[in-house]
């Protein structure tokens, strides 16, 4: 069966108060420079704010250096078509576009404001944003009705030369492509080979239509279907948007279009897709049911009848969650740092692809806490990565300015791509550059790391991740067998390799307690009494292997008080002449950091 997770319920109240608590709305402007002094003020507007202002007037892309034009996106609707509510007005489709503004600072660190044009005339629309298009890096279009969202859309990026994007058309085909990217490769399937039906020929269902041919799926095996049926050449009344997938068929309805098909993308309405209709898919059928906020089928319907099937939904409480924030962000942030001139089919391509390729890796713990203590793995029930995966910030804006560059239409190089990556996770997490700076440091002389405590959890996570970052070899310290246990436990297999040791190595415990006893003998202990310490005490075992030079360092006290630790550690080793043992506390904020010792 297919595994739900826990659902957040609320009342409206609930929400309503939530948008009031405070200050009301959700978002709100603060200055980036001191202006606690007069000459703070002199500087920030009148006199000081002339200079730039002539800056900019000799050089308009003096704008990125000296405003926040490069690292500001407005998020504009006329309210047409608000979530799955449809045409409410521009003003109601406000705290929409307040919450995509936070959606923006919250995932890639970009300022965003939100813009509702009270007008359902698509001339007037475009006209509006190009007299405003100037002040913004970019434009995101949300909650826009076809066809008026393809108009507006194409105009503009004619006319204008900052990124704009209908997030309701390419962001949804950018992560559904990742998606499909991925069940093509776990169902063993290829894409020039599968034949696809497409429920549903709004904006997003064209502009996933059109994504999917770039990562090799044929037109001519791709059946869409909008309200009346399927769109097939000679139909009456089909637009020019969807008669480029009008096809020669006799097939009229989804249920015929569905026979021996090998993907299903549902982007249209609740319960349109059967049982019946699931089990006339070809073996290993691939079900994208997107509706929200209930989907064309529940997934616990399509495991009734097929135990082969990948199913994604647009629904958190289900596995598979296309969703839109696992891009937009990221592809506006890549965009916006390589100061491009549009968000092309190249950047597009390249979003999907790094979004797929970061599914198929390992997960760290933010994802496995999300996922409430389950670490997932690429496959069947994890196709896209999670929401909350912190390595979102640093991929898909490189894979995304790297196509920018490539394809030529950046006015700005980014010629380190991997000192590129280390900014971008500084941008949310202000202990990264510390870290990254220490972690430059380890690998210019990777260490072998003793983990004491191996059979811990956390211990065992940090040698893992130890390892995986490349900063040298970790050894743990535990039984085997139970290690091995705890390695599955933390989603890891129990092949995993790691060095593990113990005291059972009668050689090296034999090596130690010669070496210790020399030490300790003069305490009145016996040779006995110290080979009962070795084989009893963790830390002794690892601060010895330290001591005779099978390892450069050591890490413990996870699971015992620091002051015991300590007390093991130094009947091994002695602080070098002249210092002494001490503690260090490290407080990192967004403004400063402060050590204490």
């Amino acid at each position: 069966m297919t595994k739900k997770s826990k659902i957040d319920h609320y009342t409206d109240k609930e929400a309503l108060d939530f948008h009031n608590r405070g200050k009301s709305g959700k978002i709100e402007i603060i200055s980036s420079k001191s202006l606690t002094t007069k000459r703070d003020l002199s500087l920030a507007y009148s006199p000081g704010v002339a200079v730039p202002v002539k800056e900019i007037s000799r050089n308009p892309d003096a704008a990125y250096e000296y405003t926040s034009k490069g690292n500001l996106v407005a998020v504009i609707s006329n309210g047409s078509a608000i979530l799955g509510l449809g045409d409410l007005g521009a003003l109601a489709s406000k705290p929409v576009m307040e919450g995509k503004a936070v959606l923006f600072k919250r995932f890639a660190d970009i300022d965003a404001i939100d813009i509702e044009i009270d007008s359902k005339d698509p001339d007037e629309i475009i006209k509006c944003i190009q007299n405003i298009g100037n002040s913004f890096g970019g434009i995101n279009l949300e909650d826009i009705a076809a066809p008026d969202c393809f108009i507006i859309e194409r105009k503009l990026r004619d006319t204008l030369d900052i990124p704009i994007f209908h997030d309701d058309q390419h962001g949804t085909a950018i992560i559904t492509s990742a998606a499909l990217i991925n069940a093509l490769d776990i169902s063993k399937k290829k894409p020039g080979e599968v034949k696809i039906v497409i429920n549903g020929a709004g904006a997003s269902a064209l502009a996933c239509a059109n994504l999917f041919k770039s990562i090799g799926i044929k037109t001519q095996n791709i059946i869409m279907l909008d309200r009346k049926g399927v769109i097939y050449k000679g139909r009456d009344n089909v637009d020019q948007f969807k008669s480029a997938y009008a096809v020669e068929t006799n097939l009229r309805t989804l249920q015929d279009a569905i026979k021996n098909a090998d993907v299903f993308l549902g982007l249209s309405a609740k319960n349109v897709l059967t049982k019946d209709m699931v089990k006339s898919m070809a073996k290993n059928p691939i079900i994208f049911a997107c509706a929200n906020p209930d989907p064309e089928i529940k997934p616990e319907l399509v495991d009734e009848v097929r135990s082969d099937a990948i199913v994604a939904t647009g629904r958190s409480d289900y596995p598979n969650q296309v969703n839109n924030l696992i891009g937009f962000p990221y592809i506006f942030r890549g965009a916006l740092d390589v100061r491009s001139k549009e968000i092309n089919e190249e950047m597009k391509i390249a979003a999907a692809k790094a979004i797929a390729a970061l599914a198929r890796e390992e997960v760290p713990d933010e994802v496995v806490n999300a996922y409430g203590g389950e670490r997932p793995h690429y496959g069947k029930e994890y196709i896209i990565p999670s929401t909350f995966d912190p390595r979102l910030i640093s991929r898909i804006p490189a894979a995304v300015a790297e196509a920018a560059m490539k394809s030529g239409v950046s006015r700005r190089k980014i010629s380190d791509i991997e000192t590129y990556k280390d900014q971008l996770a500084n941008r949310l997490d202000p202990s990264m550059s510390i870290m990254q700076g220490i972690n430059a440091q380890v690998k210019k002389r990777p260490k072998t790391v003793v983990f004491a405590e191996g059979e811990d959890q956390n211990m065992l996570k940090a040698a893992v991740a130890y390892k995986n970052s490349r900063l040298g070899t970790p050894i743990v310290i535990g039984n085997e067998k139970r290690v091995k246990e705890q390695l599955k436990e933390i989603g890891l297999d129990e092949n995993y390799k790691i060095q593990i040791v113990n005291s059972t190595d009668k050689e090296k415990r034999d090596l130690y307690t010669k070496k210790l006893y020399s030490k300790l003998q003069r305490q009145g202990l016996l040779e006995r009494d110290v080979d009962r310490l070795i084989r009893n005490d963790r830390i002794i075992w690892g601060s010895s292997m330290v001591d005779c030079g099978d390892a450069d360092a050591m890490v413990t006290g996870n699971i015992r008080h620091y002051a015991a630790s300590i007390e093991s550690l130094k009947k091994v080793v002695d602080a070098r002449p002249g210092e002494i043992l001490f503690g260090l506390n490290m407080v990192i904020t967004q403004k400063k950091n402060c050590i204490y010792s």
